[in-house]
């Protein structure tokens, strides 16, 4: 009985520690980046978007008062869709087979900020009974496409990088989403309590970028160890002004001679 018992563990932690070399992290030396993104300030309150300009967008909403998504904030100051890199040179890898998925809803886009790889594919899908635009106002991924009925998808190839690609609806203006593209795996987008996971990173000092839309840029640096884990958090105190950095700002004669359109959230 004494043996079995000892051949019992000895087998539990043998498989252990076999699936422990076979992590990635062990594996290929890397480690991980971890964190929060925080508003230590009162959060602004996000302006009602007045979808009674589109009456079937109304239609959709019916009975929902429905908010910009500019500052989202949890009860303990987490902010969420902020983008998160890393910085410098840095390993690239093929981009995902998978495409990033980008929908149109009730006549909002979602997500409101995602992360997806130059190379890969970006997919526009709409779930609305209406026509909606999509507009990439980018340099570097540029098109312009009308979705006018539910199901309507389109798949975009991202040449990249372009970081931060802002994404808009010339039929509805409040429609807007943020596609950091990156030509590394190494990104994150912060969730509803404002938290982050980059994996498989580089051991050695690493700059660690967030961005959010209303608040700008904030920059660090980290330490990060073989099979570790390093702690990076972030904080705006509210007072920032919106930033230009990573986010260009382009003339579009063939909308209107006279039109700017700025892509700062908010201008």
């Amino acid at each position: 009985m004494k043996r079995a018992l000892i051949f019992v563990l000895f087998t539990i932690v043998a498989v252990i520690t076999i699936a422990q070399l076979q992590s990635p992290a062990a594996a290929q030396g890397s480690g991980t980046i971890v964190g929060h993104v925080k508003l230590t300030g009162p959060a602004p309150g996000n302006p009602m978007i007045r979808m009674g300009m589109d009456p079937m967008c109304a239609k959709l909403n019916a009975g929902k008062r429905v908010f910009h998504e500019y500052v989202v904030v949890n009860e303990s100051g987490g902010l969420a869709n902020a983008f998160v890199d890393l910085t410098g040179s840095l390993p690239n890898s093929a981009a995902p087979s998978a495409p990033v998925v980008l929908e149109q809803k009730n006549c909002v886009y979602t997500p409101r900020v995602v992360g997806a790889r130059a190379g890969g594919t970006l997919r526009i899908v709409s779930d609305d009974m209406l026509a909606h635009n999509v507009h990439s106002v980018s340099l570097k991924n540029p098109f312009n496409f009308t979705e006018g009925k539910a199901g309507a998808s389109r798949d975009m190839k991202l040449t990249g990088p372009d970081v931060m690609m802002r994404i808009v609806c010339d039929i509805h203006s409040w429609m807007v989403s943020y596609v950091g593209v990156e030509t590394h795996p190494f990104y994150a987008v912060s969730g509803a309590d404002g938290s982050f996971k980059i994996a498989n990173v580089p051991p050695g000092k690493q700059t660690v970028r967030v961005w959010h839309e209303k608040f700008g840029q904030l920059t660090k640096t980290v330490n990060v160890s073989a099979g570790g884990t390093a702690t990076v958090d972030f904080a705006y105190t509210g007072q920032e002004k919106p930033s230009k950095a990573r986010v260009q700002d382009l003339i579009l004669p063939s909308v209107e001679a006279s039109l700017e359109l700025r892509l700062v959230a908010g201008e």
